[in-house]
């Protein structure tokens, strides 16, 4: 066993974690944030999607001495400082961008990275950048809607579905 220590979500964090240890594992295992979903441990669907020194990683496809230092962002820490919902999970609630919920946090943690490198994506930019993503209730739609909402774009050329 190692000593794993990182940010996450702005605190400072110490844990045990063994070699083979997912970052997945560490963050759902050793510090109880389970938001992070594991889907299929074979980074094919996103579920798992967390921000590591700001850019998105597939936590199942990390080890958490990988992270030794770095700062992590979890879906936990996207919501405001009051604990309410953040401007994008909001945007997912108010749209309808989730069904069953288990793709919504690597959903949320892939549209922020996107926003936070361009601002206003189009709808096409959207689709594109959530391609690493599986959701298998929703057809996606809406979750674009969420994302073009949560920029401050217009929602009514897309005709909801």
């Amino acid at each position: 066993m190692t000593k794993v220590t990182m940010t996450v979500n702005g605190r400072s964090v110490s844990g045990e974690a063994e070699g083979r240890t997912l970052l997945s594992a560490f963050l759902r295992e050793t510090l109880g944030l389970t938001g992070t979903h594991v889907g299929c441990d074979t980074s094919q669907c996103g579920a798992c999607v967390v921000h590591v020194d700001g850019k998105s990683v597939k936590s199942c496809t990390m080890l958490a001495m990988d992270a030794e230092g770095a700062s992590v962002t979890t879906i936990e820490g996207m919501a405001n400082p009051d604990g309410s919902l953040g401007t994008l999970q909001q945007a997912f609630q108010d749209h309808h961008g989730l069904q069953c919920g288990f793709c919504t946090p690597g959903m949320v943690m892939s549209a922020a990275a996107l926003l936070a490198v361009n601002p206003k994506p189009t709808e096409a930019e959207i689709r594109h950048h959530l391609e690493g993503n599986i959701c298998r209730c929703t057809g996606y739609h809406n979750i674009v809607r969420a994302v073009l909402a949560a920029s401050g774009q217009d929602v009514s050329a897309l005709a909801a579905e």
